[in-house]
């Protein structure tokens, strides 16, 4: 399948799970993210799931980082520049839903890309070689091209992975680990 039908795919089979049970799966996936040797760095990007979207549930994982005092680190979506703008959430970080309902920071301190150690990266289907497949819009190839060369990768599934995807560009990004309720795959 190539990326249009694969996105149609994986959004209809999102779109039939029950709150619960992306509560359940994002516990697991959370919990699976405990076995990754990545707790040693100090900045980590999160993004904000997208209720509407039937994302994986972020919270989880961003009590995680509390928990360890990490610096989180969350987008804001600049449409003119398809661009992510990075904020460093704290007690005082407003946050509100953008255009696409995308929680996101009004404003803040703003975190250079390369200053970034791990990035959670949204997604909505896999393969076996770690290229993902995002909405479309190239916002998180883009982020992560101009993040550090060893930035750590981690996409986020509540499916596992496709064999291979029929198009992938040289401008895709993949990824160094993807995190499912099942398993941990490292490309």
């Amino acid at each position: 399948m190539n990326k249009h039908q694969l996105r149609k795919k994986y959004k209809a089979l999102r779109l039939k799970l029950s709150t619960e049970v992306i509560e359940e799966l994002s516990l697991e996936i959370a919990n699976n993210l405990l076995k990754l040797d990545i707790w040693e760095n100090e900045f980590y990007h999160l993004f904000l799931s997208i209720a509407e979207q039937m994302e994986v549930d972020t919270e989880f994982i961003l009590h995680i980082l509390q928990g360890k005092d990490k610096n989180v680190v969350i987008p804001r979506t600049d449409i003119e520049q398809n661009a992510l703008i990075n904020y460093l959430l704290t007690d005082t970080t407003k946050i509100q839903k953008n255009r696409w309902n995308i929680p996101e920071p009004v404003d803040g301190i703003e975190i250079a890309p390369d200053n970034i150690d791990v990035v959670f990266v949204p997604l909505l289907a896999f393969d076996k070689t770690g290229h993902r497949i995002g909405y479309g819009k190239g916002y998180y190839d883009t982020f992560l091209s101009s993040c550090k060369p060893n930035v750590i990768k981690i996409g986020l599934s509540f499916y596992e992975a496709e064999d291979a995807f029929e198009d992938v560009y040289s401008s895709d990004i993949p990824l160094d680990y993807c995190v499912t309720p099942k398993q941990v795959y490292k490309f």
